[in-house]
């Protein structure tokens, strides 16, 4: 029976509470709806939706689930039950696999079987046998738990060690060893697998050994490819050296199999052998309890709320410097060295740290980049900036948990795939540019939260006395993450660092402990982390302490209007809450040259200190104000004439003119900061009818920006476990519809182009391909005739497959979606 409609047929049996369970662990199968238990179990066990499902499975559930696939054939259907798992499992009992079985079950990944053929019955309690779903041979890999490939694999797959593999069994017979002659490469490789069949012979086998031989071998212990210099050197056991070493004396007995010109393989039958004769060494059901350190509850506490108010400040300083001077991108993406370093002079921070706040204001929309100019630009109306304190915090936590974007990358080499460095793509030296693509990281939101909750776990968990805090390290959290998601280790391994750098910025991590309101965010209690944070956070300042040497000092964190009223009129000096402000006569000018005149300056002053204006102070601004330059230089990207002078009054003083800037400079003369053709268009819009002298614009382009995200506040939504309420009620009315029907109760014929149809199209052409099966396949030619023809799968790969027809002995691609049904040929190719 095709193992999807097997499948189909369990789901349809199951109750109404069972089918809830599974729509929460896996909402991916209702969304969107299915119309029957048989699209439901083509759904289940598409690879897809079973890569997300193991995803979710913990390390004894994942290597019950890989002993189980390696037990089974779902080719031929034989099936395996617990107790046969529980040989191959060391140190688990039979409860504990029933009830990961039973668990697996549930999930849709395994479902009952008919025992294998021959089987003998228990005499106790009938044994329940399980097959895994069709596609999870493809979602695990080629090496499940683990294991290499078998030799008869190794030997149809790698045509350099089959031509070697009856030479290397001879050579080895003559010198000895207790092995069969073979005369074809199959045979030579069954007599491989039985002379490395047991732990016994094997220890046999290596009892003569060089003595780095075991060291070499235990690198193998979690996996069976390993990197091997000039891994396809010829060596024999008839010509050996007295000291050779441990790879060339395992490539001679084909120990090792050699995959490339620098890399090898340990077969299935060598790696199971090392581990005892299991294909698990080690099982257990709880986690193992990491070694932690502590600090003093107080401690954690401020430097937490330390972080938080230091943070809150240099966003406040970075707005400022971005409005003054926006930051000019790359050509080839992301802010380069020299505009870092001028945000970091004017933070007075580690460039590093900079880019990391960059990127911070980038995904909270505090920045966006102006697609026109190339730059980011901080937006005109920002909500942020009128906050109170704790909701500024909230604001940046909501954003950096949502965001897919990873910001402590920057500065980190560009990688490829599999974590090699990458060429130069425009990242300086080959690194990452911050607010650049090589940043992006779609499961960065995944990986932070599972993160916190590991987090909140582990302090829950420890044994901490009054007073005091688990110390959280990158070790601790990545040896829990790999035994909760083996399947997601390396996500977590390329994150894990710069997540808990990031926390530890916003106040969720102090001195290396779960603060309280980084406990709070873990479990999804925004307002809760609030009240704490406007509990301990000292209120912001809205005063300074003016001197009599041009200086202004902050004693502790300001208001952001204040700070930013203050950085228009003063230089910032020094770091930390107590910043230094310095007046001079440039910065008064900066001041006059932004539209104030000195005595909004002083009055703004006297309103802010909290001791008297210096003389000296006051001297400055009314001598630089006396001083400044009458002449105004203004900028304009397009102007407006009309010999209407009342025209060009009325649209001066239209509500919908308002986004254009419009300046009047003289009685027939309108000047606006936008462009030329973006004027124009916008008084169309008005009714008008402008003509665009283009002899006068020096570049026409319609003026196209990012959306404003800081007009609306980031909310975190955790990603979604499990699907609304009301869409698990609706499917389960049309399911139990079908089982009221009894829709399910035969296999009925699939209609073509769904999703069933194509799930088992699937699995019949994958089947073929392994067992060398002629299929009779209803294709659509391309005159749109349906044309019924016998061949054999080759290959299925990116929507397309390759068959090979015997009758015309010739091979072809052809498109899936042409292809109306498959059915399986009776005889099997010899």
């Amino acid at each position: 029976m095709s193992l999807i409609r097997a499948l189909s047929k369990e789901l349809q049996e199951r109750s109404d509470d069972s089918l809830r369970a599974l729509f929460s662990a896996r909402p991916d199968l209702i969304s969107p709806g299915v119309p029957d238990f048989a699209a439901l179990a083509a759904r289940a066990s598409g690879r897809v939706s079973v890569q997300r499902a193991l995803e979710r499975l913990n390390r004894p559930e994942m290597q019950v689930l890989e002993t189980l696939h390696l037990c089974t054939n779902t080719d031929t259907g034989h099936s395996a039950s617990a107790p046969m798992l529980k040989k191959l499992i060391n140190g688990a009992t039979l409860t504990s696999i029933e009830k990961m079985l039973h668990s697996l079950q549930e999930l849709a990944l395994v479902h009952r079987a008919e025992p294998p053929h021959g089987a003998t019955p228990p005499a106790g309690p009938k044994q329940r046998y399980y097959l895994p779903v069709g596609s999870l041979k493809d979602v695990i890999g080629i090496y499940p738990a683990g294991l290499g490939r078998s030799y008869t694999e190794l030997v149809r797959l790698q045509p350099a060690f089959a031509q070697r593999v009856v030479q290397l069994v001879g050579e080895l017979h003559r010198s000895g060893a207790a092995i069969s002659p073979a005369a074809t490469p199959m045979e030579a490789a069954l007599s491989l697998q039985h002379w490395t069949a047991t732990p016994e012979s094997l220890r046999q086998i290596l009892a003569t050994a060089p003595e780095r031989t075991p060291a070499l071998l235990a690198r193998f212990g979690n996996w069976a490819m390993g990197a091997v210099p000039q891994a396809q050197r010829r060596a024999t056991v008839l010509h050996e050296a007295a000291d050779v070493g441990p790879v060339d004396w395992l490539l001679a007995r084909g120990l090792l199999v050699p995959l490339d010109a620098a890399h090898v393989e340990l077969p299935h039958s060598v790696g199971v052998s090392l581990r005892g004769g299991f294909v698990i060494e080690k099982f257990a059901l709880t986690p193992p309890a990491p070694r932690l350190g502590s600090t003093s509850a107080a401690l954690r506490r401020n430097a937490a709320l330390g972080a938080i108010a230091e943070t809150l400040r240099l966003v406040g300083e970075l707005l400022y410097i971005v409005r003054e001077q926006p930051l000019v991108t790359l050509r080839s993406g992301g802010v380069g060295v020299r505009e870092l370093k001028r945000l970091a002079d004017g933070l007075r921070i580690e460039m590093h740290d900079a880019g990391v706040l960059a990127e911070l204001c980038a995904l909270s929309g505090l920045i966006r980049l102006d697609v026109d100019s190339s730059a980011w630009v901080q937006p005109q109306q920002l909500e942020w900036l009128t906050l109170p304190r704790q909701e500024q915090w909230l604001w940046l936590v909501n954003a950096w948990l949502a965001s897919e974007r990873a910001p402590s990358l920057v500065g980190q080499p560009v990688t490829g795939q599999a974590g090699v460095p990458a060429p130069h793509r425009g990242a300086a030296g080959g690194t990452i540019n911050a607010l650049s693509a090589e940043a992006q990281r779609p499961d960065a939101p995944v990986v932070r939260k599972r993160i916190l909750e590991i987090l909140a776990e582990l302090t829950g968990e420890a044994a901490a006395q009054d007073g005091q805090a688990p110390v959280l390290d990158a070790a601790a959290v990545l040896e829990r993450a790999d035994w909760t998601q083996p399947r997601m280790a390396r996500r977590f391994s390329s994150l894990i660092r710069g997540v808990l750098a990031e926390a530890e910025l916003l106040g969720l991590i102090g001195s290396g402990a779960l603060s309280q309101i980084g406990a709070a965010i873990a479990a999804e209690q925004p307002d809760e982390a609030m009240g704490i944070l406007g509990e301990h956070l000292p209120a912001a300042l809205n005063h300074v302490l003016l001197q009599a040497d041009l200086t202004a000092v902050a004693p502790g964190y300001l208001a952001p209007d204040l700070t930013e009223k203050l950085l228009t009129m003063a230089d910032a000096e020094g770091q930390g809450p107590a910043t230094i402000y310095r007046f001079s006569v440039s910065s008064v000018r900066r001041a006059l040259d932004a539209g104030q005149d000195a005595q909004a300056m002083l009055d703004f002053l006297g309103l802010h200190s909290a001791t008297a204006i210096p003389q000296p102070l006051k001297y400055l601004i009314e001598d630089t104000a006396a001083r400044h330059a009458r002449l105004r230089v203004g900028s304009a990207a397009s102007f407006i004439q009309s010999d209407d002078e009342t025209a060009l009054l009325e649209l001066l003083n239209t509500p919908g003119a308002a986004g254009l800037g419009l300046v009047r400079i003289a009685p027939t003369v309108l000047v606006s900061h936008a462009a030329p053709r973006e004027t124009a268009q916008l008084l169309r819009g008005l009714g008008l009818t402008p003509a665009v002298d283009e002899s006068e614009a020096g570049g026409l382009r319609l003026r196209r920006t990012t959306a404003v995200p800081g007009s609306v506040r980031p909310v975190y939504s955790a990603p979604r476990t499990a699907p609304p309420e009301a869409d698990v009620d609706a499917q389960l009315a049309v399911l139990r519809s079908e089982r009221t029907a009894g829709g399910g109760s035969g296999h009925h014929a699939a209609a073509p182009g769904s999703e069933e149809a194509t799930q088992l199209g699937l699995e019949t052409l994958q089947k073929a391909i392994r067992l060398k099966q002629r299929v009779v396949m209803n294709v659509v030619d391309g005159m749109g005739n349906a044309v019924r023809e016998t061949v054999v799968p080759v290959a299925v790969n990116g929507g397309r497959v390759r068959v090979f027809d015997p009758d015309k002995e010739t091979e072809r691609v052809l498109s899936i979606h042409r292809i109306i049904d498959v059915e399986a040929a009776e005889e099997l190719l010899q």
